[in-house]
């Protein structure tokens, strides 16, 4: 869905500038690299990008279907860790090459899951008329976040099991340092989440939030109602 600002959004211009060429530098990549792989007939690393490639068109079909429109934060972080994971990190060698690589995705993806739970339940507290305290959405943030976390290692044992992967890379060692990690950054949107339903003001939250209540007008009487 094409953003269109209205009047007073000027200053969020630059970053849907960003996220488009990120968009579109990212689809062209993974175009070429669908075009070797077919020429070399490397049909492995053709799925995975074909995979990728469907990928970068689900927020669009989440925004349409559902008539939402997702925060442009939220969508410079899927297309960054679907890229930076499927593609830099299994085929370009990304985790061996930067020992950090897959702990930041980790982290990142655990931030983002959290904050979508945070912003999930606050929304269905209010529609539901639920009395969810703050520390209880808080804690539900971070739940979806660490059990997301949890299954996705369960999904990558499983893979390398049935498919002689190496999607664990150390096994042992490197799950409990991703579920750490993913634990870390869930634990960091929940906090502010909860400091954001209590006062209302979180500088890292402030223009998210906004944005997000701007463009999604029905839902945002719902989060500001929420706030105790």
């Amino acid at each position: 869905m094409v953003k269109k600002p209205s009047a007073g959004t000027v200053h969020t211009i630059p970053l849907e500038k960003f996220y488009y060429v990120l968009l579109w530098f990212v689809r062209i990549t993974l175009v070429l690299a669908l075009y070797r792989s077919i020429i070399s007939e490397n049909w492995y690393v053709g799925s995975i990008v074909v995979c990728t490639l469907i990928l970068t068109f689900l927020a669009v079909f989440i925004e349409r279907r559902y008539t939402l429109d997702i925060p442009i934060e939220f969508e410079i972080g899927f297309i960054f860790l679907v890229y930076g994971s499927i593609f830099l990190g299994e085929l370009r060698g990304y985790y061996a090459t930067f020992w950090w690589w897959d702990l930041a995705l980790h982290t990142l993806t655990g931030a983002m899951i959290g904050l979508v739970g945070f912003l999930a339940l606050v929304v269905l507290s209010r529609r539901k008329n639920l009395n969810a305290a703050p520390g209880m959405i808080a804690l539900f943030a971070f739940s979806l976040a660490a059990a997301s976390g949890g299954i996705w290692e369960i999904f990558e044992f499983c893979m390398d099991q049935a498919f002689g992967l190496n999607m664990q890379k150390s096994g042992l060692v490197d799950t409990m340092g991703d579920m750490m990690v993913n634990n870390l950054g869930a634990l960091f949107s929940s906090l502010i989440g909860y400091i954001y339903l209590k006062s209302g003001e979180v500088s890292l939250l402030n223009t998210f939030i906004q944005r997000f209540k701007k463009e999604n007008p029905v839902i945002a009487q719902d989060v500001s109602k929420t706030r105790s």
